[in-house]
């Protein structure tokens, strides 16, 4: 049965490195790979790799562009969470990732697990992408409109702004619970269904975590951008 909290492989001094964040490492290293390899193979007659990457930025590029006027700023933090969670996502499904790895106590410890089935590292995620929203915004409207927000003289305003205050803390809690729990519980479902069933069987399971994870990426990265074009419109133009 998949641990609930992640396994520590070793230790650094008294930093816990534990699977999932070697399994962020690995994501994060793929990533830069890809872009420092297209930065210098980037060409006028480009490769299937690069009119692949082409036309996701393209297609997400556009996505932005009809959801928010300030597509520049937002873009590349929508983009960034989508690949970084969409790869994370996907590792997990990858032969050898919580089946390979050493004993201990009678258990066996995964050496690789997907990073998202980690409450730790989706938490961070929801903190950036709010903390990054709230900074947006600062610089965007203005600490005045900033304010005009969640404090107000008026009784109804002020009101609607306590419940916006309240909405931080819960888009926080969903944000992370929300990509944790789906990703988590689809590998406790691989996990036991792989381990009665070694063939054939799991193959349907298997492609609905294969939708699953796309979903939640975009999911995550959607609200995302959504948030931060809410937050980037002056307050009295947001009525």
């Amino acid at each position: 049965m998949t641990s609930f909290v992640p396994e520590t492989i070793f230790k650094i001094g008294v930093f816990p490195v534990t699977n999932t964040v070697l399994d962020t490492l690995i994501v994060d290293a793929v990533i830069i790979g890809s872009v420092l390899y297209l930065t210098r193979k980037i060409s006028l007659n480009p490769k299937p790799f690069q009119n692949a990457v082409e036309m996701i930025i393209e297609i997400f590029y556009g996505l932005t562009e009809s959801v928010t006027q300030n597509t520049a700023m937002i873009f590349p933090y929508f983009m960034s969470f989508f690949l970084f969670i969409l790869l994370a996502n996907y590792s997990g499904l990858i032969p050898g990732f919580g089946t390979i790895g050493f004993w201990e106590h009678g258990e066996l410890v995964p050496l690789l697990r997907a990073a998202t089935s980690d409450l730790n590292l989706t938490l961070a995620l929801a903190l950036i992408s709010i903390v990054a929203a709230h900074v947006m915004s600062l610089k965007t409207v203005g600490l005045k409109s900033y304010l005009s927000r969640y404090f107000s003289i008026n009784p109804i305003n002020l009101f609607v702004g306590i419940l916006e205050l309240v909405s931080v803390l819960t888009s926080l809690v969903s944000l992370s619970f929300r990509l944790f729990g789906n990703i988590y519980a689809g590998e406790v479902v691989l996990t036991v269904v792989s381990s009665i069933f070694a063939f054939v069987v799991p193959l349907p399971f298997l492609a609905l975590e294969i939708i699953v994870g796309g979903v939640q990426a975009l999911v995550f990265s959607m609200l995302t951008m959504v948030n931060m074009s809410i937050l980037t419109t002056p307050h009295e133009k947001s009525h």
